[in-house]
């Protein structure tokens, strides 16, 4: 801090400077004399009860519910944001709920949700209110899990895995010149972190968006997915999800669903044992053995009509399937 009371944020890659009641670029932190403060504490937009497999994740607690929050802001500026009413807002143009951490635990349990989920925006941008929240729900035996982009630096992401069970990060692109012109950020950073919760041992699922003539070249998928298996195993899930024309990308088609057919086999055969395919009917919706092939967990929709992993294991072959199939 210098003596003009300028602060510099260290919370996400983008370090901020800011002057003397400045905002960060991501709408909710604050410079109040030469010291960072939250707008958003305790104050989420978005409350809801959802499935977790619509965060998605697909190998943590089938068939159960997360208790999901979200305020508003984000460290990115996306242009094909699905949320961009939200994400983009600032907290003084929203209506928001008052919800302290001990709340948002107590009407978890009172729900019957097995877990947490910071989700919707980008939860980094809520870091303080999600952390204390985290230890919170810990001490109860609720999961803590985190929907990100993964645009966070190391040091409070270190701090965040000591509480987390499960993140699902959105792997936006595998190109700096994609992440710099769509999402209004940087890649390596991304990777950083998917590399750092790997280390922790937080369970990471990935999504990948593809937007038609932007990120869907085999090239880029490619390269993606073999990065993966070389940084975090083969056991590690990614989510293909379909594009929607929105916010600053209207003038776009959805994603063809052979486009996500093509997507889904280039990650088999990059060595990725579960892949998956998000935001459309497709048999990428489900989780096949990848030992002997027999299916394990079928999806419609978010909702699991059956489930053959028992114990952690395929009922079939008894090889061990990875995720988080129990609780705390």
């Amino acid at each position: 801090m210098s003596a003009n009371k300028k602060v510099q944020c260290q919370l996400c890659p983008t370090e901020c400077i800011l002057a003397e009641y400045q905002v960060g670029d991501c709408r909710v932190r604050i410079n109040k004399g030469g010291e960072l403060y939250s707008l958003v504490y305790g104050k989420p937009c978005a409350v809801h009860i959802d499935p977790i497999e619509k965060k998605p994740f697909s190998h943590i607690l089938p068939a159960t519910t997360a208790f999901s929050i979200a305020t508003v802001g984000c460290t990115l500026s996306c242009k094909f944001c699905q949320n961009w009413q939200i994400s983009q807002a600032k907290p003084e143009n929203e209506r928001f709920y008052n919800l302290p951490p001990e709340r948002v635990v107590a009407e978890a349990l009172r729900s019957g949700c097995r877990s947490i989920a910071y989700t919707y925006t980008e939860p980094t941008v809520f870091y303080e209110y999600m952390y204390d929240t985290s230890v919170l729900a810990l001490e109860k035996g609720l999961l803590n899990t985190y929907i990100t982009c993964g645009y966070i630096s190391q040091k409070p992401l270190k701090e965040l895995a000591k509480v987390l069970h499960g993140a699902n990060v959105d792997l936006k692109g595998f190109t700096e010149d994609y992440y710099k012109r769509i999402c209004g950020g940087k890649l390596k950073p991304v990777l950083d972190s998917l590399v750092t919760l790997k280390e922790y041992g937080v369970w990471v699922e990935v999504t990948n968006l593809i937007v038609p003539t932007l990120n869907d070249n085999t090239k880029e998928i490619t390269e993606m997915c073999k990065w993966l298996v070389k940084n975090l195993g083969p056991d590690t899930p990614i989510h293909f999800s379909r594009f929607h024309p929105d916010y600053k990308l209207k003038n776009l088609p959805k994603t063809p669903l052979n486009t996500l057919t093509r997507a889904r086999d280039i990650a088999q055969d990059a060595g990725l044992r579960y892949v998956y395919v998000g935001n459309i009917g497709h048999e990428g919706n489900n989780t096949y053995c990848y030992s002997c092939s027999e299916l394990l967990i079928e999806r419609q929709g978010y909702y699991v009509m059956q489930n053959h992993v028992v114990g952690g294991k395929c009922k079939f072959c008894g090889v061990n399937i990875a995720g988080v199939w129990d609780g705390v």
